[in-house]
């Protein structure tokens, strides 16, 4: 028997060490930056790629993905103009239009005067389609979520990610945002209320949520694919052991 404890203690080593396996982002600190609690508006300001989609009351023909039309204006389904290199888009009967740094009203307002030349009292709706937050890690939906709001919560957007996975890390829940070439990470703990106005950051497009999975989730998934074996292991030398017997 003393055999089959180190059989067993061969098969299982691995999993333990396993079990130590680092997370994607495990530079953890103490405290949130105050970049994530910058007090003035955000507001957002129309960048180069940016996929813009341009609505004109009574007008669907001058319009790109109009919301007033019969074609969805969103980014998969409907059709949009993308703000080009030189940040330019081209209008309808405008021609090209810089847009580049422009925020979403200033765009709809400056589109408007310039379609006063041929519409009475135009009403212009401009939209980014491409505003989003990406999630990962141990969420039940990660992915890219799209926003509409200029201002937008970290816990309305772990709503919208389908909540935690069973194997998430909640005292660890990671916002990470790239500010010029700097990057920074907010270490939030979702186990308690305490501090929660600090905790509940404004995210801004472009950010990421990350959910690191707990320390035991290599060593569950591992240990239920290696039971059946140590289970066959030990079964083996249970008959060995009748075989043996003098």
């Amino acid at each position: 028997m003393q055999t089959n404890y180190h059989i067993l203690l061969i098969i299982f080593m691995p999993l333990f060490l396993g079990s130590c396996t680092q997370n994607l982002f495990n530079n953890k600190s103490e405290g949130i930056d105050p970049i994530f609690h910058q007090q003035e508006e955000i507001i957002y300001n129309i960048k180069k790629d940016d996929k813009i989609s341009i609505s004109i009351w009574g007008h669907d023909d001058l319009g790109v993905g109009s919301i007033y039309g019969i074609y969805n204006s969103n980014e998969v389904y409907g059709k949009w103009l993308m703000v080009d290199q030189n940040g330019f888009i081209d209008v309808p009967k405008l021609g090209q239009f810089q847009i580049l740094g422009l925020t979403v009203r200033e765009a709809e307002i400056t589109l408007t005067e310039k379609f006063s030349k041929w519409i009475k009292d135009p009403i212009i709706n401009v939209k980014v389609l491409n505003k989003e937050i990406t999630v990962l890690g141990e969420f039940m939906s990660p992915g890219k979520i799209q926003i509409q709001k200029d201002e937008n919560k970290l816990i309305d957007l772990l709503g919208s990610a389908g909540d935690f996975d069973y194997y998430a890390d909640k005292s660890d829940v990671q916002v990470i945002r790239q500010v010029g070439e700097e990057t920074y990470i907010a270490h939030v703990d979702l186990t308690t209320m305490e501090d929660y106005h600090l905790k509940n950051i404004t995210l801004i497009p472009g950010d990421v949520i990350y959910a690191p999975a707990r320390k035991g989730k290599a060593f569950d998934k591992k240990i239920t694919t290696l039971i059946p074996i140590g289970s066959a292991v030990s079964t083996l030398a249970i008959i060995a052991s009748f075989i043996l017997e003098p």
